[in-house]
């Protein structure tokens, strides 16, 4: 087998290193062998063997700087010209009880590379590359796994040890486009309780790198519904199991969200969690083969599942936001003021994720397409968009000073006032005028509607107070 490339810093390490002591180690390795030469490393970890931690230390304080990982893990974070990479003596390691970091860790010069090896999750991690010369060391014949695109822990108790790799299983599966063995889907199966002892954090890293970076994460998600992980993490998405739907899905609920999120080209985790989540609320709604209201009881379920597994405040508002707007409706012929509503309704920025996830859930059905209203309702509003409407109070002619100032010129309030929800309400008021003739959105137009706005007898109402 051709040694791989080295990069700049395995020579560096490996000339202030002893000869034969560093070791190239984890997902670095396996992508080499995945994807071959020209492959880019995306992580930088190393195994240092035959020192002890404070003698790596030593070696590489005088060419780079140094910031302890962990004193529990004796892992150092060595970086040198703006790189940081991971390095640490060989460690084993024995689980002391459920969880990511209840571990007993020895590490040092008395631990050898195959103990080290040992501990990891999968074979085809167990594997690692002597630098600088390119020798694979791998007793647990992981390479022969990644040659038969196969997924196999490296003992029964993997998942009992550490339940994340529940998810790593998934994750891999779906990334790589991998097989899982059938000692490994066994395991799952009879571990999967245990992941409801993994963070949440830990969880929600797993689901982005499904989610985000799978050609089609259905297979990652489809393991875990098999093996009874799904039911744990995400019982609302598992509730769409056997929901059947109407004459224009040809799956059920549960199927027709993973087609649907297979539809959403990798990249976008938003919309990826979007579609995966966006007919969440059918089961809860199913009336018939009607499911009255589902996106709004789906948005509170999406709320409700992205807060729990602590997704960013941000990600979640979008996510709930496109699930609540999903169904609507696509009339080319709207009038130009309903368009604008829309693009109101809908958010500008949003625009383009609302229309995809309409996209990826109308192959979702499993139906071919019905016509081409979507399109040219999309085109539409495109249109419309290019002509730059006034879309938020920001885009009038005219602001709340304007506002205030004439409120006080009609004795309204006093000189001290400085603005309360009326002036809310009156901007609010002009915009759904502009936002249905957008040629009053000039300055003298504006103080013209204002006046007739301030002149009724409910200026507070709503914008029927115009005549």
């Amino acid at each position: 087998m051709r040694a791989m490339p080295l990069h700049p810093i395995d020579k560096m390490l490996a000339d202030a290193l002893p000869s034969g002591t560093l070791f190239s180690v984890g997902g670095r390795v396996r992508d080499e062998l995945r994807l071959g030469e020209g492959s880019e490393p995306k992580d930088f970890d190393y195994v240092v063997t035959g020192l002890s931690f404070a003698q790596i230390r030593d070696r590489l304080a005088p060419i780079g700087r140094i910031d302890l990982v962990g004193e529990s893990f004796a892992v150092l974070k060595f970086t040198l010209a703006g790189q940081s990479v991971d390095i640490a003596p060989p460690r084993r390691e024995r689980s002391t009880g459920i969880g990511h970091r209840a571990f007993d860790i020895e590490s040092g010069p008395d631990v050898s590379l195959e103990e080290d090896l040992g501990r990891r999750d999968f074979r085809m991690n167990a594997i690692a590359r002597a630098l600088p010369e390119g020798r694979l060391v791998d007793p647990f014949a992981g390479a022969a796994d990644i040659e038969a695109r196969r997924i196999d822990i490296l003992w029964p108790g993997a998942f009992r040890e550490d339940p994340l790799r529940l998810l790593r299983a998934a994750q891999f599966a779906a990334r790589f486009e991998f097989s899982v063995s059938a000692e490994t889907r066994s395991a799952m199966r009879e571990a999967a309780p245990l992941v409801a002892s993994v963070s949440a954090e830990r969880v929600m890293d797993e689901l982005q790198k499904l989610l985000g970076l799978a050609a089609k994460p259905s297979s990652g998600l489809r393991l875990l519904e098999e093996t009874g992980i799904l039911a744990v993490l995400l019982p609302e998405v598992m509730e769409g199991r056997n929901v059947e739907q109407n004459e224009w899905h040809a799956y059920d609920v549960l199927d027709h969200n993973l087609a649907t999120l297979d539809a959403v080209p990798p990249g976008d985790i938003v919309l990826r969690l979007a579609a995966l989540l966006h007919d969440v609320g059918k089961p809860r709604t199913k009336d018939g083969p009607h499911f009255y209201r589902h996106e709004q009881v789906g948005g509170d379920l999406v709320r409700a599942i992205m807060q729990r597994l602590r997704f960013s405040g941000d990600a979640t508002d979008e996510v709930e936001a496109l699930v609540r707007n999903h169904m609507y409706v696509a009339d080319p012929q709207l009038s130009e003021a309903a368009l604008r509503r829309f693009i109101r309704r809908i958010g500008a920025a949003r625009l383009q994720r609302q229309f995809a996830l309409r996209a990826a859930d109308i192959v979702g059905s499993g139906l071919p397409k019905r016509d081409g209203s979507n399109e040219r309702f999309e085109e539409r509003i495109w249109a419309e968009m290019k002509k730059k409407p006034a879309l938020g109070v920001g885009d009038l002619a005219i602001g709340g000073e304007e506002i205030i100032a004439e409120m006080r010129a009609r004795g309204l309030v006093n000189a001290a006032f400085r603005g309360d929800k009326r002036v809310g309400a009156a901007l609010a008021v002009l915009l759904e005028k502009v936002t249905e003739r957008p040629e009053h959105n000039e300055r003298g137009s504006l103080l013209t509607l204002l006046g007739e706005y301030l002149a009724s007898s409910e200026p507070e109402s709503d914008s029927e107070c115009f005549t």
